[in-house]
């Protein structure tokens, strides 16, 4: 898989280790700088929101290969003291820095960050609306990330079926914005132009997902005789 290869060969990894000897400070840390990238992502993204191409100088910046998304790799990160732990963060992979989970993660952020500052005003947005959009955008990230899942354990059909049901929650959340009752609310109008453009990317990025999953899931299996 090309850009959006995810594959980070995780199971291979953890039997070349053996024992990972950390404990919770060191996971809790382990995780404060996964949600750091998410962050990065999350201020290149908005740094880049005129490019049309944002998604892949995103990728670039974040050091995300074209051909390689599998692993966002440091040249300068500094390893931990052998006394404390015998692996160092760029040791480990877990899901958390698997681009397409990171990128997923971050746009979702951005939006649901910016929903809600809008949506606590009862004037701008109503209750029941500003929960209905809120809950399909969970929707579609949690099913995301259960792709994403099944795309670290090689399972092409089931990330496949489970992006589609994320795209499904989308076209939800973007329904909503087109409905008539947001479209007679002045608010919602000027917050559906800022959001609509990152609802496409997340839904782009899935589509291409997809696609290199099919592609992988066509592929011949090779004759090992």
């Amino acid at each position: 898989m090309s850009n959006f290869d995810s594959d980070g060969s995780p199971e291979s990894e953890w039997e070349d280790r053996g024992d990972l000897v950390w404990n919770e400070f060191d996971w809790e840390r382990y995780l404060r700088e996964q949600d750091e990238a998410v962050v990065r992502y999350l201020r290149f993204y908005d740094a880049a929101k005129d490019s049309a191409d944002r998604i892949d100088a995103v990728a670039e910046k974040m050091g995300w290969g074209q051909d390689d998304w599998s692993e966002d790799t440091l040249d300068d990160a500094t390893p931990r003291d052998a006394e404390e732990s015998p692996f160092s963060e760029d040791d480990v992979y877990t899901l958390h820095k698997n681009p397409i989970f990171i990128a997923t993660k971050a746009i979702a952020l951005g939006l649901r960050r910016d929903w809600e500052t809008l949506a606590t005003n009862s004037a701008k947005v109503p209750q029941p609306f500003a929960v209905a959009f809120l809950a399909s955008l969970h929707r579609s990230e949690e099913h995301a990330t259960q792709a994403i899942h099944a795309l670290d354990f090689g399972d092409y059909a089931m990330a496949v079926s489970l992006f589609k049901r994320a795209l499904s929650s989308l076209n939800s959340s973007l329904a909503l914005l087109n409905s008539d009752e947001a479209l007679r609310r002045e608010a919602l109008v000027a917050w559906h132009a800022e959001a609509q453009p990152r609802l496409f990317d997340l839904r782009e990025i899935w589509l291409r997902v997809i696609a290199e999953c099919r592609d992988e899931l066509n592929r011949p299996i090779d004759d090992e005789n």
